[in-house]
């Protein structure tokens, strides 16, 4: 395919042969490609290099393609000619070696790309053309070039990688790393000595989870390098608690009005972290905008691309406290000596050199180069300070990539020519001749070359990527106030996940207006005992702290869900841990000594009514209907009292069968008592009814079969309930969650409401016997007050029952109890009270006459 016409798929314009460079100004083929004079020379194995010596292009309307290249580029760029410089010492070095390429030398063509695409594409085909198109025909024979050593951006190396495709040129990139570039499909040609932008977005990625910035912005160029590095970001982004707050493209085309829409949505982004993907020269004029318009409290985290620019470093201090990866550092033997010996003298009509001399030193070298605003060399002017880094060859990153590419080139052509016969890698195990080498031949060579440079290992892997590791580097200022870029970590992409990032965060310095470590989140981190709850439609970092509910914690910071904690444990009041629940009975606190005071002195002041009951037994008050049923009905109340006390205490299985089984019986005992009573009461009166013997069939004894007939249908309800479905002790963890209450279930429902049925039955048979007897004469109607003590009983009992089914907890037992207590207490008072009053302090009303109502 003729470079003719291949040239002119791109631009449609007249191309003239590159000829050998032999005046002082630059020779450009096709139409200005900008070869270096003076940097060539030539070789057994010719090999380009392409460089962007300038950083900015003017083109003047449509017609770029007509104008010269030096009129074209502008901005002369030390650090790339530095470069140049590094590729040069390193292809001597080579031809001076004797076990590298012995008996056979390395030439080179070195171009300047401008460091644009379109420039880069006419440098190639410039680098392509050689001699002439007639006289170096690219379809036939080897070609004049045997690999190409370019460039540092990736949209340049795009458009170089493709245009060499065809020809099966390798080409080593030192600065390109766009992610595309790996495919080996559209790109089967290139290889580069610097890692691909997944392994940087990796690292920084792993930055911004170490340092806890989870809210950022991205700002990026508008090339293949911005939008892959974007992709790249946010691929390994996605899975983590890391969120976007914007992204935006700085212009190919400089827009004042789009620059400023920008600044502006970083003015009121809370997003205090922002990570700038693009070159140097793209981002300086937006740089320069963003002074203008005070916007501070920013941390910069910088691309490969820029963070070692120091005319970033030295123009804009605000970027102090910048932190990023660059490229691994190396040693390129002899480069400052080297670099020493390129001067106006040595090369008097080299315009490139004066343009360094213009650069480095500010003056011009030549009278006949000089410019009108710089005065002339006098010998005597040192390094300008924002260009010191030219000659600092202490660590060099791209100058030592261009080295290692150089090398790697050399030992690949080595190795094809010292291939041993029947052992090649081509068709029939066969080698290259070492008089037509074809570029193919040497790429199937670079794919699997091994060597050692500098004491560093190089090697390419299937995608022609080599082994990915950056260096950390912070932004900071020297004792002299310039600017340092200071190794305080390093990103090794060999080793095992999570352990690729070390970090010396003592050496870190972070910008004076911040000076400690930026927080950048969109929501403050939730606190243990609290979860995220996202905020509906906004990212997953924008969230509120919800706390956990009752019985759930989370003693994480930022957990996304709360633990519910195991059964037999509770959330303390932070919701940060589990701690055993409370274990709730009515024991010996307050209430239950309370209960347990009342419960005794009830029980003291029913013996005490005994012992007056004893003492005045002969007396007719006591003896009125059977002085043997108020001892048994005393006795009775007495275990009443007592019984409460077994409700108090720790639940066990022998305290639970036998506080309902007493309470019953004894109730019953006790209520029996007053139906016998009641019955005699109401017979008594009766029976003075001319011709009725009621009372022959209500003797003591009928009143003994009485109390214990009915006392005994109770004790068999009890003996069949603790048969069948006998309380027992439980633990409730239903009725208050935060309590393990400890209460005696009472087995069977069905035995339990019996039980109380029956002494309900026998209080309301009780109350309408003695409601019927309640208008018989005589002064001491006990009829009356057996009536009132049965209707407090009843009510005591009616209303227990919804207090005792809604009480919570002890509360529930001590309804109980305090029902036991009051209705004790009623009957005691009802019954007793008024005998004891005429007993003690009324003893002359203590007659048969006064109790009959006789005078």
């Amino acid at each position: 395919m003729s470079l003719l016409l291949w040239w002119s798929l791109y631009y449609p314009v007249s191309i003239s042969p590159l000829t050998e460079a032999t005046s002082t100004q630059p020779v450009c083929s096709p139409q200005g490609a900008f070869e270096l004079p003076g940097f060539s020379a030539q070789g057994d194995f010719m090999m380009g290099g392409i460089f962007p010596l300038h950083y900015r292009v003017e083109l003047p309307g449509m017609d770029y393609t007509h104008q010269p290249l030096a009129a074209l580029c502008q901005g002369f760029d030390p650090r790339a000619f530095r470069w140049a410089q590094t590729m040069r010492l390193a292809v001597e070095e080579i031809n001076q070696s004797e076990q590298l390429l012995p008996n056979h030398t390395l030439g080179y063509k070195i171009f300047d790309s401008c460091a644009t695409p379109v420039t880069a594409l006419r440098a190639v085909l410039a680098m392509l053309n050689g001699q002439g198109e007639e006289q170096s025909p690219m379809c036939s024979g080897a070609s004049p070039l045997i690999a190409v050593v370019g460039e540092s951006g990736s949209s340049q190396s795009i458009v170089l990688s493709r245009t060499l495709q065809p020809f099966r040129i390798p080409m080593i990139s030192y600065f390109s790393t766009c992610s595309c570039l790996s495919d080996r499909k559209e790109y089967p040609t290139f290889f580069r000595v610097v890692p691909n932008d997944d392994y940087q977005v990796k690292a920084i990625a792993s930055l911004l989870q170490r340092f806890g910035w989870k809210w950022i912005g991205v700002i990026r160029e508008d090339h293949d390098y911005g939008h892959f590095a974007l992709q790249g970001l946010k691929r390994e982004i996605q899975n983590t608690d890391v969120c976007l707050a914007y992204d935006e493209m700085i212009p190919k085309d400089y827009s004042r009005e789009r620059v400023l829409q920008i600044l502006e949505v970083m003015r009121h982004s809370t997003a205090r972290v922002v990570i700038v993907f693009s070159g140097e020269g793209e981002l300086y004029p937006f740089l320069k905008e963003f002074v203008k318009q005070n916007i501070t409290g920013t941390q910069w985290v910088a691309s490969e691309a820029w963070v070692t620019a120091n005319v970033l470093a030295e123009t804009y201090p605000f970027l102090d406290g910048t932190i990023g990866f660059a490229i691994r550092s190396g040693k390129v033997p002899g480069l400052r000596d080297y670099l020493q010996t390129v001067n106006p003298r040595r090369y008097p009509s080299n315009p490139l050199v004066q343009k360094l001399w213009e650069a480095l030193y500010g003056c011009s070298p030549s009278l006949s180069h000089s410019s009108p605003l710089m005065p002339p060399c006098s010998g005597q002017e040192t390094l300008l300070e924002q260009h010191s880094a030219y000659m600092n060859t202490s660590s060099p990153r791209v100058a030592y990539n261009v080295y290692k590419a150089v090398y790697a080139i050399a030992h690949s052509l080595h190795n094809l020519l010292h291939c041993p016969a029947g052992a090649g890698p081509f068709h029939n195990r066969s080698c290259a001749h070492s008089t037509n080498v074809h570029p193919w031949q040497l790429q199937q060579y670079l794919q699997d070359v091994s060597f050692n440079v500098s004491g560093e290992n190089m090697n390419f892997d299937q995608k022609g990527d080599a082994i990915p590791s950056y260096d950390l580097i912070n932004w900071q200022r020297g004792p002299n106030g310039g600017p340092r870029f200071v190794t305080v970590g390093l990103y090794d992409g060999s080793k095992d996940s999570g352990k690729e990032l070390a970090i010396q965060q003592e050496k870190i310095v972070w910008a004076r207006h911040h000076s400690k470590l930026v927080v950048s989140v969109c929501s403050a981190s939730c606190a243990p005992g609290s979860r995220k709850a996202v905020r509906r439609g906004e990212p997953l970092c924008c969230f509120d702290c919800v706390p956990c509910d009752s019985g759930k914690i989370s003693y994480q910071t930022d957990s996304i869900d709360c633990k519910e904690c195991p059964e037999d444990f509770w959330s303390n009041t932070d919701g940060t841990m589990c701690i055993p629940k409370v274990v709730e009975f009515l024991s010996h606190d307050a209430m239950g000594i309370a209960l347990t005071v009342i419960a005794v002195v009830g029980a003291c002041l029913t013996v005490s009514v005994l012992a007056v009951f004893l003492h005045h037994r002969t007396t007719p008050i006591v003896r009125v209907n059977n002085s043997e049923l108020s001892f048994f009905i005393l006795l009775s109340l007495i275990l009443c009292f007592l019984c409460a006390l077994m409700f108090i205490g720790e639940p066990t299985s022998w305290s639970c069968m036998l506080r309902h089984t007493a309470f019953s019986i004894t109730f019953s005992l006790c209520i029996s008592c007053i139906l016998g009573k009641t019955l005699v009461v109401l017979a008594a009166f009766t029976a003075a009814r001319p011709g009725n013997n009621i009372m022959k069939w209500l003797g003591p004894k009928q009143q003994r079969v009485i109390i214990f007939s009915c006392t005994l249908v109770q004790v068999l309800i009890c003996a069949a309930w603790l048969m069948a479905a006998p309380p027992y002790p439980s633990r409730n963890i239903q009725d208050q969650r935060s309590k393990i209450i400890l209460e005696c279930s009472v087995g069977s429902q069905l035995a339990f409401w019996c039980v109380l049925g029956y002494i309900g039955l026998l209080a309301c048979l009780c109350f309408i016997l003695a409601f019927l007897a309640r208008k018989l004469p005589g002064n001491f109607n006990e009829a009356k007050f057996i009536t009132f003590s049965m209707l407090i009983f009843c009510a005591v009992w009616i209303s227990f029952i919804p207090a005792y089914v809604s009480s919570p907890g002890k509360y529930t037992v001590a309804v109980e109890i305090f029902a036991i207590l009051a209705s004790s207490f009623g009957l005691l008072f009802c019954l007793f009270a008024p005998k004891c009053y005429i007993i003690l302090l009324k003893p002359d009303k203590n007659t048969k006459q006064h109790l009959m109502g006789r005078k």
